[in-house]
């Protein structure tokens, strides 16, 4: 059972409030998980055991997907951006994941204990990440990204009426997702 239309509008004045205005409601039971992201993870991304929020300190396929099961709502945040150059990525998106962690206890704070947010993007906080969760500099901020919880976004944001695609150049513009899970 999922959350009340009432307690949904108390739940986008808070969204809201902070400046959110691309967003929707969806049914985390619709979130598709695949092994081929911790594949891409695995061989095709240098943050790859270097950053203590992405694979390997995420859980593997089936504790993701156990971890979606048990959320009956979440929130699909979009985001879009263009860079001139590929190293500006990650000041924005760490600007962008600070304030979605903001977000994050708001939703905490309004009685909504099991809150947990996906970033947008990798976590991006440390300008050298110490790799382990153990060590981890900012460990009340770093979330994984979804595709280090094994979410296919591509398929997933389609079926909720988004568009993204792959770019082919670094001027282009970027549509990034988030998800805040809520329960």
């Amino acid at each position: 059972m999922g959350i009340s239309a009432d307690r949904k509008k108390t739940l986008e004045a808070v969204i809201q409030a902070q400046g959110y205005t691309d967003y929707k409601w969806i049914d985390p039971q619709k979130i598709i998980t695949a092994q081929w992201v911790r594949m891409k993870c695995m061989f095709g991304c240098n943050g790859y055991g270097r950053c203590a929020a992405c694979p390997p300190n995420t859980p593997p396929l089936e504790a993701c997907e156990r971890f979606f099961s048990e959320y009956a709502d979440a929130v699909l945040l979009h985001f879009t951006g263009t860079m001139a150059q590929p190293e500006e990525r990650h000041t924005w998106s760490s600007k962008i994941n600070a304030r979605l962690v903001k977000l994050e206890r708001d939703i905490f704070l309004a009685g909504y204990e099991r809150a947990f947010l996906l970033f947008m993007d990798s976590c991006c906080f440390c300008k050298d990440c110490t790799g382990t969760r153990e060590t981890c500099q900012e460990p009340s901020m770093a979330r994984p990204s979804p595709e280090g919880m094994c979410m296919d976004v591509y398929a997933t944001v389609r079926q909720f009426g988004y568009s993204i695609n792959v770019r082919t150049a670094y001027d282009q513009q970027m549509d990034r997702y988030a998800f805040l899970m809520v329960q």
